[in-house]
């Protein structure tokens, strides 16, 4: 069986590899030239645990290789990027430029997936077009919807382990997805409606959104109360039905932080809440450039003198080299932008080197820093000390278990006689 995989992102590739790691003839498709001769050459672009070996391995079996146009195959799967445009609206056009591509390659007993996120109704309306093109194969392709569940840093794993929604515009397209899927795919598969499938892969980083906006908003909250807002989720958590999130510097990455808008987008008199949750989100960066900004004032007024500043992080989470829609980058570029000349330091050890930013070995910034800003809570960066003599403005939560002055107990024991009444 061969499988035509068109789009080789940070999702698309370790698909396509994986699924020709399971046998399938794979052909990975790619617009960007660039990329596709690096992937033949046995090169990664970007950066995911084993991926670059298990490329190589899939190469000397012969079961992949990399192409700048689709090839006509027994199963076509899109996952390709769908964007948001100024207007905070999704763009389907790269999706639907693909499809008008495909459609001439298809056969009957074809299976059609999407993957990419896009708005609720997409697939029913490209199985339309599909038709429309091709009346002839209406009800000979098969079409779907099958959102990935997988995590950044871990894809190869979480892809093989994780449950996945199958969503099929009708009861014979989910069937032979749910057949496809049982080939490469260890956790359960949960069939249901293409639309269905839609809305869940949003719904769930909706409610990750949510989840975060309450955790920012409480941290703005307790700081400007006087309360260390990470003592008081711990303590709040011992609560058996209460789970709080960490807070940040705002939500980035391809999903969370745009996954909501598909929803608003189509249903905006209705998703008040996922609007009122953005907003949360988006000001709590706004909020980290604010406290910055005034702690670099502070310091050149009590110093006579401009500060050095450390910005400790630039990728949206701990521990990968994803910059998308970052709030860290957002926070460092507003710094510099208003910086006094202020000398400006920067720290992100997943990185080698960046295009704009001049980058800094984290502990060297550490230590020539009078003002430290954390912003992703990377693991190296649990190794420094805390030092009293500076300025540190920890957004991600690094020294989140240092003594920080507070009263601190040990679990109080009653004795035997005491719990004999209680």
């Amino acid at each position: 069986m061969k499988v035509c995989l068109v789009g080789l992102g940070y999702i698309g590739l370790p698909t396509a590899l994986i699924i020709a790691k399971q046998g399938f003839d794979v052909v990975g498709v790619d617009n960007n030239e660039e990329i596709v001769e690096k992937l033949n050459a046995g090169e990664v672009h970007l950066s995911e645990l084993n991926v670059e070996g298990l490329l190589r391995e899939v190469m000397a079996a012969g079961k992949f290789r990399a192409s700048a146009r689709p090839e006509t195959a027994d199963v076509f799967i899109l996952n390709v990027p769908t964007p948001l445009n100024a207007e905070h609206e999704p763009d389907t056009s790269h999706l639907r430029s693909v499809t008008e591509q495909i459609v001439p390659l298809l056969r009957p007993g074809n299976l059609f997936i999407i993957e990419s996120t896009c708005p609720v109704g997409t697939t029913d309306d490209f199985a339309d077009s599909i038709f429309t093109a091709r009346p002839e194969l209406r009800g000979q392709v098969f079409v779907a919807y099958c959102p990935e569940r997988a995590l950044p840093g871990n894809l190869l794993f979480e892809f093989r382990r994780n449950d996945r929604i199958i969503g099929g515009i009708d009861q014979a397209s989910t069937r032979h997805a749910m057949d496809f899927y049982s080939l490469l795919v260890k956790g359960k598969l949960f069939p249901t409606y293409s639309k269905t499938a839609e809305m869940c892969k949003l719904t769930e980083n909706c409610h990750r959104d949510l989840q975060i906006a309450f955790a920012n908003e409480l941290s703005v909250i307790c700081d400007k109360a006087g309360v260390n807002v990470w003592d008081l989720i711990e303590l709040a958590n011992k609560h058996p039905r209460v789970n709080i999130l960490q807070p940040g510097c705002g939500v980035g990455g391809k999903y969370i932080a745009v996954d909501p808008y598909y929803i608003i987008s189509s249903f905006s008199k209705e998703a008040r809440l996922l609007k009122t949750v953005r907003e949360i989100n988006d000001l709590k960066a706004e909020y980290c450039v604010a406290q910055v900004r005034n702690a670099m004032l502070e310091f050149e007024v009590n110093h006579h003198r401009k500060p050095t500043v450390a910005m400790m992080g630039l990728t949206y989470k701990p521990n990968i080299d994803d910059l998308r829609h970052s709030p860290a980058k957002y926070i460092v570029t507003q710094v510099m932008q208003n910086c006094n000349n202020a000398d400006i330091l920067i720290a992100e050890p997943n990185l080698r080197e960046h295009n704009v930013f001049k980058l800094t070995d984290f502990k060297t910034a550490y230590e020539r820093a009078d003002i430290v800003v954390f912003l992703t809570a990377h693991t190296p960066f649990l190794s420094l000390q805390y030092h009293e003599n500076k300025k540190i403005l920890d957004f991600c939560g690094i020294f989140k278990n240092r003594n920080t002055g507070e009263l601190k107990m040990k679990n109080y024991e009653r004795s035997d006689a005491e719990s004999a009444y209680m």
